[in-house]
């Protein structure tokens, strides 16, 4: 298990965009209002929409705003790493991920930095005691809180919100995780490398957000992509307890910690 060191060191904020010119000076305008220290990188998947070109002149007036093109849309999760290898490769210290869309509160990144004291991944959570969900439908919240319970007992993951996106991780934990073995196109790609950093020892601390349906644009939640995490999910949760039936087979739990108001307690 690592362990916890104070200063986050400088932070890299990894914004994936397709089609998301109506939010994108809005939600980096909010993120240098709440943390004016980090720096954003926009990864662009060539949005039709010019998300690309504005990040580009957003980066020409601000050297704290980076932008990486990709040559199309190919998912978030590929985005994702992208970012990531790019932030490493410039000697970030914590990279995080940030939707452009305005559902990730950059007001709430202090608090998950913070955490970042006692851990090497913070996840914003929906679902651990004063995290919320507003403007969302009924059957979407239902859909979101039955995927999470059946992640957490498919995977014996425990946490409340593996499919969260708004998340803060250490750079070190970063280059010991394997990336290039996930292959999570969508959302499933949370689920993926959040159960492979516990598995590996990382400290996984889980903090409170309030979580807000975009205002502008069109959400890229599809049928598809809920279809892709199910099969996943259940593949992975299969193998890993036939695994755990081999001789010499040896499971070493790692609880992950839940911050509550302040204080923190293990997960069981």
């Amino acid at each position: 298990m690592s362990e916890a060191t104070d200063a986050p060191g400088r932070v890299l904020v990894v914004v994936p965009t397709y089609n998301e010119i109506e939010n994108l000076e809005r939600i980096i305008g909010r993120l240098q209002a709440s943390v004016g220290s980090a720096h954003v990188l926009v990864v662009d998947d060539a949005s039709p929409d010019g998300t690309g070109e504005l990040a580009d002149k957003m980066a020409e007036l601000d050297p704290r705003v980076h932008v990486l093109h990709r040559p199309g849309k190919s998912g978030l999760g590929p985005a994702y790493v992208a970012g990531f290898r790019w932030g490493r490769e410039r000697g970030y210290d914590v990279l995080v991920e940030m939707d452009a869309d305005g559902s990730h509160a950059p007001e709430q990144l202090p608090q998950l930095l913070a955490a970042l004291g006692s851990a090497d991944l913070v996840l914003g959570s929906r679902y651990v005691p004063g995290g919320a969900v507003t403007d969302w439908p009924v059957h979407r919240l239902l859909l979101s809180r039955g995927g999470n319970l059946y992640t957490r007992w498919a995977l014996r993951l425990p946490l409340t919100a593996a499919t969260g996106g708004y998340r803060a991780v250490r750079g070190t934990l970063v280059g010991r995780l394997p990336f290039e073995e996930v292959a999570s196109q969508g959302y499933c790609f949370q689920v993926d490398w959040a159960w492979r950093a516990w598995r590996e020892g990382a400290r996984v601390v889980e903090v409170p957000i309030t979580f807000t349906e975009r205002a502008f644009g069109r959400s890229k939640m599809s049928g598809s992509i809920v279809a892709e995490a199910l099969v996943r999910v259940t593949a992975w949760g299969l193998r890993d307890r036939l695994a755990d039936r081999l001789p010499g087979r040896v499971r070493r739990p790692v609880p992950g910690r839940v911050r509550n108001s302040g204080r923190s307690s293990a997960v069981r």
